[in-house]
């Protein structure tokens, strides 16, 4: 109540008339400090949006100027503040609304910093930029009432509207306290897991799966104890949640079965390290290369640059072909038809000295001409290389094979044949009486 204090100390000269000239001094201040914040923060707001949509801007600029952006509207109006402030107590006159209003600017700029910096930690995106914004807003309205005095009378009108479910007693002052500490402690709980997660993948002596299991595991045990704590913080007596825990379990046997299967899944690829980041798998239709691990799924990209999401549960009940599972080393199979009047030997050698010509064959395992069968309409070749980057495609080093086998073919005179059919005409006499 230190601000009512004040303003019952001076009550005499408050209405008088430099008192009430005063406040409406202080009061006017006020207005002009909000307009000139808002005239600021709007024109930062259209010159450094446009700028931070500009491509190739460094992490460490575009930071500075979102850090301009939130800090524009409470340091303009503190700086308009202090001045009057300034200017009043040098006439001699008491200022306790401005007082208090660079006590509340203050905060606000010193909670924006702190959980703007905490969002950066964790990720950037929409969903956390929102949280961002209600939490600074929820945690300075607490201190506003801190600074007015009011945050006891509030928080003692707030318990009173409670509900007893037997033992336990439910207050809208636990509840707030439940939902403000726990989105506090699961934001801090985020910032470390991303901390731990971006020394986990800068270290060169952790194979990629474990990397990603070790982070999974991380940000699970963080999750759980930033929970715990703030339940238990909030004043929440753990034992009453046995029933909680009772439908949860419920739940998740029936409505959540593909969530949890998917989830334990992909700590099982994690555990048995079939899969990870930078493989090259098929399943089913689909053909690309992992790029992310997650708690539900994995990414996979293909060559077309489309990304798709495979549940966890897919990879260990059905078929995955992983190209690089051991070995990156992938052969290619070419078949090939030359005519029975060419030399087979000739052209098997020109075969495996055009593959030779395409810089992702590989010399060390050769590639090698096989003599396959004697078909209807040729002899059946096929040429067998050997390549290690499938991610780049096969198509491609299928294709430019294939034409330095024709440009080669086409050089000795050695002859593609068309498919060949032997056609029999049969003369059918017909009677004259048919023909009528």
């Amino acid at each position: 109540m230190e601000f009512f204090t004040t303003l019952q100390a001076n009550s005499q000269s408050w209405y008088d008339e430099r008192g009430l000239l005063v406040v409406i001094l202080q009061l006017c201040l006020l207005g002009v400090a909000a307009v000139i914040a808002w005239f600021i923060r709007e024109y930062l707001h259209r010159h450094i949006g446009v700028r931070l949509d500009v491509e190739g801007m460094s992490l460490f600029r575009s930071t500075l100027l979102e850090f301009g952006q939130r800090l524009a509207f409470p340091l303009s109006a503190l700086l308009t503040v202090v001045a009057g402030r300034l200017l009043l107590q040098l006439y001699g006159y008491t200022t306790p609304v401005l007082d208090l209003l660079a006590q509340l600017l203050v905060a606000l700029a010193i909670i924006r910093i702190i959980v703007y910096a905490l969002r950066v930690g964790i990720a950037p995106g929409p969903a956390l930029k929102a949280w961002e914004q209600i939490i600074s807003t929820t945690v300075w309205a607490m201190v506003a009432l801190h600074l007015l005095g009011l945050l006891q009378p509030a928080m003692g009108v707030l318990d009173a509207l409670a509900v007893n479910f037997g033992d336990t007693r439910i207050s809208a002052l636990l509840t707030l306290k439940v939902i403000i500490l726990s989105a506090l402690y699961i934001l801090l709980a985020l910032w470390v897991a991303g901390l731990v997660d971006s020394r986990l993948q800068k270290s060169v002596h952790i194979n990629p799966s474990m990397k990603v299991g070790m982070s999974k595991v991380t940000k699970v045990l963080l999750l759980t104890v930033a929970i715990l704590v703030a339940l238990t913080e909030a004043g929440l007596d753990l034992s009453s949640l046995t029933i909680f825990g009772g439908a949860l379990g419920i739940g998740l046997g029936f409505g959540l079965q593909k969530i949890v299967s998917n989830f334990i899944s992909g700590f099982i690829l994690l555990g048995d390290r079939s899969i990870k980041p930078g493989d090259i798998i098929t399943i089913g239709e689909n053909f690309g290369w992992v790029r992310e691990l997650r708690a539900r799924y994995i990414v996979v990209r293909n060559r077309d640059g489309i990304e798709t999401l495979i549940p966890n549960e897919n990879l260990v009940t059905t078929d995955v072909i992983n190209w690089s599972y051991s070995d990156r080393k992938v052969r290619l199979r070419l078949p090939v038809q030359i005519s029975y009047d060419d030399d087979p030997e000739q052209a098997m050698q020109l075969m495996e000295e055009a593959a030779l010509e395409c810089s992702r064959v590989l010399r060390d395992p050769a590639p090698a001409g096989r003599l396959m069968e004697f078909a209807d309409s040729g002899m059946a070749l096929e040429l067998r290389v050997w390549f290690t980057d499938p991610q780049l495609g096969v198509g491609n080093i299928r294709s430019e094979v294939n034409v330095a086998i024709w440009r080669a073919f086409k050089q000795a005179g050695i002859t593609i044949p068309y498919p060949q059919r032997d056609v029999h005409l049969r003369q059918v006499e017909t009677s004259p009486a048919a023909m009528n």
